[in-house]
C-alpha cells in the first residue's frame, strides 16, 4: 500500500467497519442501518456522504467567511438522508444551514454560492436531490 492512502476501512464483522485517517490516525466505526439489515448503532456508510456534504459546505464557507473577516463560528448544519430503492441509492439529501455571526447581503450571495459549489457537492451524482436551506441571522 502507498503511503499517500487516504484512508484505511477495516471489516469488523457484523456488518461494523472502522475508518481510519492515515495521516491522524482519527478513526470512526460505521454500521449497517437498520432498514438494511444493520444495528443502527453508527453512522452508516449513506449517512457519511449525506453528512460529508454538509460538513464540506461549512468548511469552505468557513476559508471564504475568515478570508472576509467574518466569524461564524456556531454555525450548523442538519442533514436529512432520503433513499431509494432498486438500486438502493441516497436519491435526496436536505441540508439546513444555521449562520451564527453578522453578514451583509453581498456576503450571504458569496457564502451561498461557495457552499453550493463546495468539492462534495460537486462530487455528488447529480441524481442526487440536494436541498439547501441558509437560515441567516435576523
Amino acid at each position: 500500500m502507498s503511503n499517500s492512502n487516504t484512508a484505511r476501512v477495516e471489516y469488523l464483522g457484523d456488518l461494523r467497519c472502522r475508518s481510519t485517517h492515515i495521516r491522524s490516525n482519527d478513526s470512526f466505526h460505521t454500521d449497517a442501518p437498520v432498514d438494511n439489515a444493520g444495528k443502527g448503532e453508527a453512522f452508516s456508510p449513506t449517512d457519511t456522504v449525506a453528512t460529508a456534504l454538509a460538513s464540506c459546505m461549512l468548511t469552505v464557507m468557513g476559508i471564504k467567511a475568515r478570508d472576509m473577516d467574518i466569524d461564524m463560528i456556531g454555525s450548523t448544519a442538519h442533514v436529512t438522508k432520503h433513499m431509494a430503492s432498486n438500486p438502493r441509492r441516497i436519491s435526496q439529501i436536505d441540508v439546513e444551514l444555521e449562520l451564527k455571526g453578522e453578514y451583509d447581503a453581498r456576503s450571504r450571495i458569496i457564502l451561498e454560492k461557495t457552499a453550493l459549489t463546495c468539492p462534495v457537492h460537486n462530487s455528488l451524482n447529480p441524481d442526487i436531490t440536494k436541498n439547501v436551506t441558509f437560515l441567516w441571522p435576523s
